[in-house]
Parts: structure tokens; sequence; C-alpha cells
């Protein structure tokens, strides 16, 4: 996908929406369980074990963006995972292990937070192209709120993306997400008749669906 420059918001628009992202997807993270880990999320092929170690490498890369340029995902370092999977036949993993891995989440998106409040406004560098930080902020406000609603959607508790932030996102992933990007990083865009509310739409652009469908039919 080719950024365009004037798309998105301004950056204080863009960390205000970061924050209010950082504040629904904690909620969503505060009903996780250790029962939970092995159940499925939207995410094609990812339980929510696999979905919590995937948000904590993106909130390193959002972090290390704010120094102004973002290392491929190859030189970057990995989250330290479990050396030994764990089987689907024993149990889930511990309360206190749980509790340590959203800790950490926690502790990362404040840091994110705090370091883009008071940002330099010029551009990052993306795999050496030049990405104005307004985009970034904005793709991490977009990326975090919609796994919130991932996470939500696994433990259960369906917790939907308030309606005033999804309209603030839906210009964000309409900028963000191309043609190119349909396949390798989101489905297809779900058709979704008119009236249909801002979450919904801005799900069914990033091609997720809710369980119940039943609401927006």
């Amino acid at each position: 996908m080719t950024p365009d420059p004037s798309s998105g918001p301004a950056l204080d628009v863009a960390v205000e929406l970061l924050e209010r992202s950082l504040g629904h997807t904690r909620m969503a993270l505060a009903a996780v369980r250790p029962v939970h880990l092995a159940r499925p999320t939207p995410c094609d092929r990812w339980d929510l074990d696999d979905l919590l170690w995937h948000m904590d490498d993106a909130l390193d890369a959002f972090t290390e963006a704010a120094s102004g340029r973002v290392l491929p995902a190859v030189a970057r370092p990995a989250v330290a995972r479990p050396a030994v999977a764990r089987p689907a036949a024993l149990a889930p993993e511990g309360a206190s292990g749980v509790e340590a891995r959203l800790g950490r989440l926690q502790r990362k998106a404040c840091h994110l937070l705090g370091l883009w409040s008071a940002p330099s406004s010029a551009p990052v560098l993306v795999g050496g192209l030049p990405l104005p930080a307004e985009r970034l902020v904005g793709a991490a406000a977009l990326e975090i709120t919609v796994h919130g609603w991932d996470v939500s959607q696994a433990t259960g508790e369906a917790r939907p993306i308030p309606s005033d932030l999804a309209t603030a996102l839906l210009p964000v992933a309409a900028a963000a997400v191309g043609v190119g990007d349909r396949g390798p990083r989101f489905a297809r865009a779900l058709l979704l008749p008119g009236g249909t509310p801002a979450d919904r739409r801005l799900l069914a652009f990033l091609g997720r669906a809710p369980r119940r469908l039943d609401d927006v039919a």
C-alpha cells in the first residue's frame, strides 16, 4: 500500500484516538481468564493466546516508531514466548501467568501513549519509506481497537466498539487498508445494509463480523 500523506487525522487527534482505543481494549483484556486462551478469535487461524502475543509484539513496533523508524519484523527482537508449546490436552496457562502477560500489555500500552503524547511531528521511516506520524498513530489506534474487539469476542463478553470511536476510525481504516492489503492482512470487506451502526461498518470494512448478525441484516 502506498501511503497517502493527505489522509488521516491531525497528529493530536490521532493521539486522542490512540488513548480512546487503549481504554476500550483495556476493558476487553480485563475479562481474559486462563480458560479463554485456547478459544478461537475472529483473526483467522489465531486463538486468543496467539492474539495476545501478536498484540504484545505490535505494541513494541508502535513504541519503536516513536523513535522515528520501524525495523522489519525479522530484525526486531521477538517477544519471549514459552520454549515449549502448550499441548491442547494440558490445562491452560495458570492465572498468575495470564495476569503477568496482561500486566505487561498494560505497561507497554501506557508507555506507548506517553511517548506519542509529546512526539516529534517528523515522518516515521517504515521499511525505509517515510510515513506521516499521524498516519502511523491512527493505524495504531485502529489495530488496538479492533484487536480489543477480537479479544472480547473470544472471551464471550462481546463488548462493542463505542460508536463515537468507530465513527472516528472509519476514515482511518479507509486510508490504511488498500486493495493490496486484502488477503494477506485483511479479509474482503463485508456488505451491510444502509443505516448499519458505525461499529459494524468498521468491522465489516475490515472483513470481520460479530457472531450474531440478526441485528444488522
